[in-house]
């Protein structure tokens, strides 16, 4: 767990320095961040969706976790719960998407999900020491955007990681490749439909998409089953 409460360390000094850099942020720069933001995810979900894609056995699963996972989510409304959430710490504003954001791009990622991985059946932190850096790097501009808030982003890093963890060291046996790789190219449609939504392309509701994760995990045991 030492590459985790590094990677979520580095996101609170990240978001600590990008409020300080918020207070004096004019709007025009806040608003051209924001489009730099959106360039950013659009570009790491492609690039996931991409790289991952020739790898994949099961090309139509990404398809049945998107509609699967987005039912589900629909049905729970995530989306409207999350923004309620958030609504009541924000005071109002736009917190409720860039935090939404934060979590994607610090979560779904290979390095994110590769990493916890390798450190529960290797001792190897190199992933998650690079991830950290770069989601440090991430929380600045992110915060000098929407403000402290996004710290709380923190949080979610170190359920999803150290789920990530403890579930890689009970089933050492059952990790495989292609259940990361079905779990990535999905991640990255993701990634992408919040970049789309950053910059005012089109408006989706990313986090009741977010129940599809959970489908190509089951999907491909079930499938190695049988």
């Amino acid at each position: 767990m030492i590459g985790t409460i590094y990677n979520v360390c580095m996101i609170l000094i990240g978001s600590v320095i990008g409020r300080f850099l918020h207070k004096g942020l004019k709007p025009q720069y806040q608003t051209i961040l924001t489009q730099a933001l959106g360039l950013v995810a659009m570009v790491v979900g492609i690039n996931a969706v991409v790289e991952n894609m020739p790898k994949s056995h099961y090309p139509i699963m990404f398809i049945l976790s998107l509609a699967i996972g987005g039912v589900i989510g629909q049905w729970l409304n995530i989306q409207k719960h999350f923004d309620n959430l958030v609504g009541r710490f924000s005071g109002g504003g736009n917190l409720a998407e860039g935090l939404a954001t934060a979590i994607l791009l610090y979560c779904i990622g290979s390095l994110s999900i590769l990493g916890p991985i390798q450190a529960a059946l290797n001792k190897d932190y190199t992933f998650l020491f690079t991830n950290g850096t770069l989601d440090g790097i991430t929380s600045i501009v992110l915060a000098s955007t929407f403000g402290f808030g996004i710290a709380l982003a923190a949080g979610a890093v170190l359920a999803w990681q150290g789920s990530i963890y403890l579930i890689a060291m009970m089933l050492q046996s059952s990790i495989n490749t292609s259940m990361v790789t079905e779990l990535t190219i999905v991640g990255g449609v993701l990634i992408l439909a919040s970049g789309l939504g950053l910059l005012e392309i089109k408006k989706i509701s990313v986090l009741n998409l977010l129940p599809a994760l959970i489908v190509p995990i089951v999907g491909v045991m079930i499938i190695q089953i049988f």
